[in-house]
């Protein structure tokens, strides 16, 4: 418990708040928390070591942030999205997605595409079986540097709040067997079309992906078809 301590003390740089809020945020985002599970002040301060008003200011902020909701009788509880949730949050991943590839594509300068190529052979060393990094922190990375190929702050913005949004339940699709793999070369051929500039396919194969993740969520949670 005292290395706990340490590790929350409040002559932290970052305010102890914001730790907490973005401890548990990941906590969620990452499945340790699942959708249903409680968030308890107090079992909470307990664990960190702190006192229970910067657990309280979290807990209210991923309430505004959709991840955790007040429910009587039983307290905060991780969010359960519904099916239709699901569905319009991928029917609006995918519209901004494209337009976030078009962009990149059309806007892509030399730098960018070395970093492209890195992230490609990352890949590759995934698919290979090579790679020593953790393939989510991959597939965030991923995403970050094709938004941040748009050029476009504020759907930069749109892009990021939806992303940790969909983290909380998104990579359950991923366990789905061959799913991991399909996706990475589905990043793959992305990061390729954006590299070239074809702008059409970047966006075509992005709508795709969009599409093969949601239906992977779904078969996951639900057991059957699409």
């Amino acid at each position: 418990m005292h290395g706990q301590q340490e590790l929350w003390a409040a002559e932290e740089l970052v305010p102890i708040r914001d730790k907490v809020y973005q401890y548990l945020k990941q906590q969620i985002l990452n499945g340790v928390y699942k959708a249903g599970d409680r968030l308890v002040e107090r079992e909470l301060a307990g664990q960190l070591g702190i006192s229970r008003t910067p657990i309280r200011e979290a807990l209210f902020r991923l309430e505004s942030a959709g991840l955790v909701v007040t429910v009587p009788r039983r307290g905060v509880v991780v969010t359960q999205i519904s099916r239709e949730e699901i569905e319009e949050i991928f029917t609006i991943l995918s519209s901004l997605e494209a337009l976030a590839v078009r962009l990149a594509a059309q806007k892509i300068d030399d730098q960018t595409a070395v970093e492209f190529g890195r992230m490609i052979r990352q890949i590759d060393l995934y698919l290979n079986g090579d790679s020593k990094q953790e393939i989510g922190q991959l597939h965030i990375e991923i995403n970050e540097q094709i938004y941040k190929a748009a050029k476009s702050p504020r759907l930069y913005e749109m892009l990021s709040g939806l992303l940790d949004y969909i983290r909380a339940f998104a990579h359950l699709g991923h366990e789905m067997p061959g799913r991991m793999e399909q996706a990475m070369r589905e990043h793959r051929d992305i990061l390729e079309a954006v590299r070239n500039k074809e702008v059409e396919l970047a966006e075509n194969l992005t709508k795709i992906h969009i599409e093969n993740s949601r239906k992977a969520y779904l078969r996951a949670t639900q057991g059957k078809e699409v």
